[in-house]
């Protein structure tokens, strides 16, 4: 029997192996650490006996497939756990995820995050005992009688709905059997001690708003202590980040569940952020000659019934009303609706490209569980446009749409970002508009305009509109994972949906090619980022208050209001603090706003005519004549210095 390993090299046997004996004849240290085999591709337990020949990876939890492995079986240790502390607790799922596990629990009582603690030290006692983890299948009737009889009602819906011809798996590890696929590690104890239950959260049994909702318990998993504090640590920084957390504390934005769950409402401070996003992105498409539009929020259904919205992204839509014998919908998107625009007057090629802007409302139906804040609501602003161009204008227009997102990139200091060239699926092509040869004409344009601007970029398959290919441009923020800021997708395929056309120069009619592209994505979502990225240290050119006047005492409040009137009048954000606190209250209160500049004033620099400047970087920056101050800023403004 030949055994050919991940490096290439072959091992032979006269005798069939169980996978951890072969990680034992390779080396003791690769047995103490293997958590995970993978045979001829498939992930299988350490203790899987190999009878023939095969390709056989053993992976370590540095491997992110034993990884997944080790976290898994954590997920069994806290169900064994809880189900030792609350015997009437019914389980359902408990899969490991990308940055640990969770397992979700219907609890005859509720539980908090103090009860935690609680549970992890039950886990404690269960990764002493090192017990091991026996695999078995039993027959579909026999694993429902097993369920019925220990009364795990989810698990009996599970099996039920597993294939008639499936293998019905266990793992028993003492006095605890569970449902599952595997694989998971030897014995409890190779879990180890670097593990940590975080937070509970509600479930929907199987996502669903009409089941029950069950309480899930999120926990993560390492092979050492170092790597769970070095994570734990991560997620203190990514509370201090929240851009939820610090919208509430800097007067930002708010939700509130009477308006609605995904519906931010901007409060002033807020909306001043956001208008100057909005003003910032209009000014720099006039000058690329974009004409900016405005459109309802909702559309007949047949307008998406042409668009094939309808029937590929019906799901992600709110439901639709009926008003006066017509339907209508709350759009998702503004494609729809600018392609009547382009069809209200004909074009010729002299007129073309048309770039047609809009800073459009729109409206998705997100399941809550997905919503955050302003990053993702179910209410939200896009930076929309969409060029129509001919065929020949493709790659100059694209090329000044990359322009354009990385000029903007500049201005706003973002840096980590890469480039993804989003296909279709050849495999799965329900969800896409039927037409090979337009995807392939689309996909193998975008790639070679991609390459002639020489951009670095990777392909993956699957991430296309339903319509066509796009470049993805994905930010990495401060913490969590990447998301795409900036898109711009090729588009032939709504243009003809919508019949509209063109006169080329030999006066022959031709349907145009539209380019969908957005450079601040969402206006909610390119903020969450800022927010989150400078921790509400908003740059002095997008900050909502870039200035607080702090007069020492009453005395000087008639100073402090001319000090105020003139950076008024010279465009400045600014406060003038009127309260009869003490200064030093009133210093600490503006640096907790994260306010760019604070300015005191006293008799000294009243007398002076100065100003004495503190900075929310710098500190105390000593006493500066106001013009100075004021030039200063306004030059900072100018240069939107990061």
């Amino acid at each position: 029997m030949k055994i050919t390993l991940k490096d290439g090299s072959v091992r032979e046997y006269d005798h069939p192996m169980r996978a951890i004996d072969i990680a034992k004849d390779i080396s003791e240290g690769l047995a103490r650490m293997a958590c995970l085999a993978q045979i001829n591709g498939e992930n299988k337990d350490l203790r899987t006996l190999i009878d023939r020949d095969a390709a056989l990876s053993l992976y370590t939890a540095k491997d992110p497939e034993g990884l997944a492995a080790l976290r898994h079986t954590a997920s069994h240790v806290m169900a064994q756990a809880i189900k030792h502390l609350y015997p009437d607790a019914k389980l359902a799922i408990g899969p490991s995820i990308a940055e640990g596990f969770y397992y979700d629990i219907d609890f005859a009582q509720p539980i908090s995050v103090d009860d935690l603690p609680k549970i992890e030290d039950e886990m404690k006692k269960i990764v002493k005992q090192d017990i091991p983890l026996e695999r078995y299948e039993l027959p579909r009737e026999e694993a429902i009688a097993w369920a019925k009889s220990v009364e795990e009602p989810y698990k009996v819906e599970l099996i039920t709905d597993l294939p008639e011809d499936a293998a019905i798996s266990f793992y028993k590890q003492g006095d605890f059997t569970d449902l599952c696929a595997g694989p998971h590690l030897m014995s409890t104890g190779k879990v180890g001690k670097a593990y940590k239950l975080l937070n509970l959260a509600g479930a929907y049994w199987r996502g669903s708003e009409k089941n029950k909702m069950l309480t899930r318990i999120y926990a993560t998993a390492f092979a050492k202590k170092e790597e769970l504090e070095e994570y734990i640590q991560k997620l203190e920084e990514a509370k201090k980040r929240d851009h939820r957390k610090l919208g509430r504390e800097l007067g930002l934005f708010m939700t509130d569940e009477l308006v609605g769950k995904g519906m931010p409402m901007f409060l002033p401070k807020g909306y001043t952020v956001w208008r100057i996003l909005e003003n910032y992105i209009r000014d720099k498409e006039i000058a690329q000659g974009y004409l900016h539009v405005l459109t309802p929020c909702i559309g007949t259904v047949n307008l998406y019934k042409t668009s094939g919205h309808w029937e590929h992204y019906q799901k992600n839509m709110f439901p639709a009303m009926e008003v006066e014998d017509e339907v209508y919908v709350l759009r998702p998107m503004n494609c729809p609706h600018h392609m009547r625009i382009y069809a209200n007057q004909p074009h010729s090629y002299r007129n073309l490209p048309v770039r047609i802007g809009e800073i459009a409302h729109d409206f998705r139906y997100e399941a809550s569980g997905t919503l955050k804040g302003i990053e993702r609501g179910r209410h939200f602003c896009q930076n929309d446009a969409h060029l129509f161009v001919t065929p020949d204008q493709i790659k100059e227009e694209f090329s000044k749409v990359v322009d354009l997102i990385f000029d903007t990139y500049k201005d706003f200091g973002i840096t980590d970002y890469r480039c993804v060239l989003s296909l279709r699926d050849p495999a799965d092509t329900e969800k896409y508009h039927h037409d090979d040869e337009m995807w392939n004409t689309a996909e193998n344009a975008l790639r070679e305009v991609l390459n002639e601007l020489k951009l670095d970029y990777t392909e993956e398959i699957g991430e296309a509109a339903f319509y066509g290919p796009k470049l993805d441009v994905n930010v990495k923020p401060a913490v969590g994972a990447e998301y795409t800021l900036s898109t711009c997708q090729l588009d032939f395929c709504l243009p003809a949906r919508f019949n509209l056309t063109y006169i080329d120069k030999d006066n022959v009619e031709r349907t145009p090619v539209v380019l969908h592209r957005a450079i601040l994505g969402s206006l909610d979502r390119f903020m969450a980022y800022l927010i989150e990225e400078t921790m509400g240290n908003f740059p002095t050119w997008l900050a909502p208050v870039q200035v607080k006047v702090l007069p020492i005492s009453d005395k000087y409040m008639d100073y402090a209001e001319k000090v105020n009137a003139a950076l008024e009048n010279a465009g400045i954000r600014v406060e003038l603090d009127r309260r009869g606190e003490k200064i030093g209250y009133k210093i600490r209160e503006a640096q907790s706003q994260k306010i760019p500049y604070m300015l005191v004033v006293g008799q000294k620099e009243e007398e002076d005519g100065t100003v004495a400047v503190r900075s929310r970087a710098g500190g105390d920056l000593g006493a500066q004549p106001l013009a100075e101050f004021l030039a200063k800023v306004q030059e900072e403004i100018r240069m939107k210095a990061h």
